[in-house]
């Protein structure tokens, strides 16, 4: 195996694992990473999608207590049953949706220039969300949440298929103008990208097998170390930084860097793939 593409599967997992669950748009981030590392083929395509697998892994061990307690409760607690139901409906719409538009999506929209216009358009979002009057928080646990709140939040993490969204910004800001509490709709995006990660990355294996051969294990197996251990420390690190901030450096952050990336490709400094 290439130590250069070693090295570049170990880039593009730190960047998978820090921006992942940040409102700053992990795909995003791995588009233009891969564009600047020349690692944007087919093959790192899958890649991306796999190694989000060692992020959600970093979650299940921040929450495993959480989801340990839920598993065990499961055949005779009304509220765990109703807590993971609520999980399976928000999961549902980005199946669907996915299964219907995914291919045209990753054919037309998975370019620098997209991902840079998203990531502006979301920065002003999250400022408004975050500058608005406040709303009545209804929903301080997500275990007060209903199937209603959890079908919203499940239709707006669909908006995240446009690269450059970020999954985690849309479901947690969505989230919180639905009602839901900073940390409750932090809490329920971790939950949710749980089946909804494992579930993409399964599918998006299977579904390009052909590509890929038994030498592609070392290139994968880092991507997924580099990604979970970047993650864990960035989930242990946002959980208590939710506790006193707002996500405004976030989207401060996105409009910024979506100008560089627009000016950079506009005046030929960077010549990004797509």
């Amino acid at each position: 195996m290439d130590i250069v593409l070693l090295v570049k599967a170990a880039i593009m997992g730190v960047v998978e694992g820090l921006t992942e669950f940040l409102p700053i748009s992990s795909t995003g981030h791995l588009i233009l990473a891969g564009s600047l590392l020349g690692f944007d083929d087919a093959k790192a395509q899958v890649f991306d999608i796999a190694i989000q697998t060692g992020a959600i892994f970093a979650v299940i061990l921040v929450y495993w207590q959480k989801i340990r307690a839920t598993l065990a409760a499961l055949p005779t607690q009304r509220q765990a049953q109703r807590f993971a139901l609520n999980v399976l409906i928000a999961f549902v719409p980005a199946v669907v949706l996915g299964l219907l538009f995914g291919k045209a999506i990753k054919a037309h929209l998975f370019t620098p220039v997209v991902v840079a216009s998203t990531f502006i358009i979301g920065g002003f979002i999250i400022l408004w969300a975050e500058r608005r009057p406040a709303a009545a928080t209804r929903i301080h646990e997500v275990e007060d949440m209903t199937g209603l709140d959890a079908l919203k939040v499940g239709l707006v993490q669909c908006l995240a298929m446009v690269p450059g969204t970020s999954r985690s910004g849309a479901t947690i800001i969505g989230g919180m103008l639905l009602g839901l509490s900073r940390k409750a709709a932090t809490d329920f995006s971790f939950f949710l990208a749980i089946p909804t990660l494992i579930g993409a990355g399964a599918y998006s294996l299977y579904k390009e097998r052909a590509l890929l051969s038994a030498a592609d294990i070392p290139l994968f197996a880092v991507g997924l170390v580099f990604s979970f251990i970047s993650a864990w420390l960035c989930v242990r690190w946002l959980l208590r930084y939710i506790s006193t901030h707002s996500f405004v450096p976030f989207a401060y952050y996105r409009i910024v860097f979506g100008v560089v990336v627009l000016v950079s490709a506009w005046t030929g400094l960077v010549q990004w793939a797509g």
